[in-house]
């Protein structure tokens, strides 16, 4: 899989291709089902299937008032559309450069010269060039002048709550702790991701060691609570032997919040306990942090043997959420 950070680095006679537009953000099960349609397509066109997203929500510099917080980073929305099945990845740099580029050359230049576009494919909320006056009605006359064949992609809706899949459910779900829902629209369960750095160390002394992630983890962080989840280990980031192979997954115990019982963390952080396992050493090394299930809210406690008394009942009803 291929990532490319600007059109000029594609290269010549890269196409054909299939393309699939839009934010991505989470890519979640509406976007992979634009995404699986773009691999029947390519299939039988003998193209590859090529996501165009963007380094940052447009909203970030077109109204940065009503901009949501990003449910990935970029380097996890890469991970994802990868694991999506796609050949290459355009990461388009969202700048005023980009915002003011208008609907035609947008098309003649990223589609067509860059990418050799044959199909594209995007939601019926698409909007794209100068002002957001492409439409798919517009980039459907544009293909029909250019080439390519424009597909406009359904939203995937919940039966019983008649909602349609978005970013934006995700997001409300998570907000309130909900990580089974979230992972039910998102196929998979919601991670974080960062370097593990030295705390407090209060787990250790209370009997649960815990691996703290850095302060600017990525990733949109479910409520305050604890629950439970996974750890899995990518190594160092320095390390030559941190390959795919070397990955570990531990069973984890994850709080998220500020400490109450304590009152001495000033902000939110994500840490967790790796079931059964006293002696692991995580210093600086990169971790997913996956959210399975809520098992509580987070409180504080009026003194140390009853927070210990909690985090044993913690553990216990962690273990039986990931039997």
């Amino acid at each position: 899989m291929t990532v490319f950070h600007d059109p000029a680095e594609v290269p010549a006679g890269f196409g054909p291709s299939v393309v699939a537009i839009g934010k991505f953000d989470g890519v979640h099960s509406g976007h992979r089902a634009v995404i699986d349609r773009a691999r029947v397509d390519a299939a039988s066109l003998g193209a590859r299937v090529v996501a165009v997203t963007f380094d940052r929500n447009p909203l970030s510099l077109l109204r940065p008032d009503l901009c949501p917080e990003p449910l990935v980073a970029l380097e996890q929305k890469i991970d994802l559309l990868a694991d999506a099945g796609v050949d290459a990845i355009l990461v388009l740099r969202f700048d005023a450069e980009l915002a003011a580029l208008p609907a035609a050359d947008f098309v003649q230049r990223i589609l067509v010269e860059a990418l050799g576009a044959v199909s594209v494919l995007v939601g019926d909320d698409f909007r794209f060039g100068r002002g957001g006056a492409g439409t798919p009605e517009l980039l459907a006359d544009l293909g029909r002048a250019n080439g390519f064949d424009v597909e406009v992609v359904g939203d995937v809706r919940a039966r019983e709550a008649g909602r349609r899949v978005s970013s934006t459910w995700v997001r409300d779900l998570l907000a309130v702790g909900d990580v089974a829902g979230a992972a039910r629209l998102l196929g998979r369960p919601h991670a974080v991701s960062g370097l593990v750095v030295h705390g407090l160390k209060r787990g250790r002394e209370l009997g649960y060691p815990t691996a703290n992630l850095e302060a600017d983890a990525a990733g949109f962080i479910p409520a305050d609570g604890v629950y439970a989840g996974w750890l899995v280990d990518e190594g160092s980031p320095d390390s030559a032997s941190s390959t795919p192979s070397s990955v570990i997954r531990y069973p984890a115990a994850i709080s998220v919040g500020t400490n109450p019982t304590f009152d001495d963390v000033p902000v939110r952080q994500v840490e967790a306990y790796v079931l059964d396992e006293t002696g692991l050493d995580l210093y600086g090394h990169r971790v997913q942090v996956r959210f399975t299930a809520r098992i509580r809210g987070m409180a504080a406690f009026a003194g140390i043997d009853d927070l210990i008394v909690q985090m044993a009942d913690d553990v216990d009803r962690v273990r039986a959420a990931l039997a």
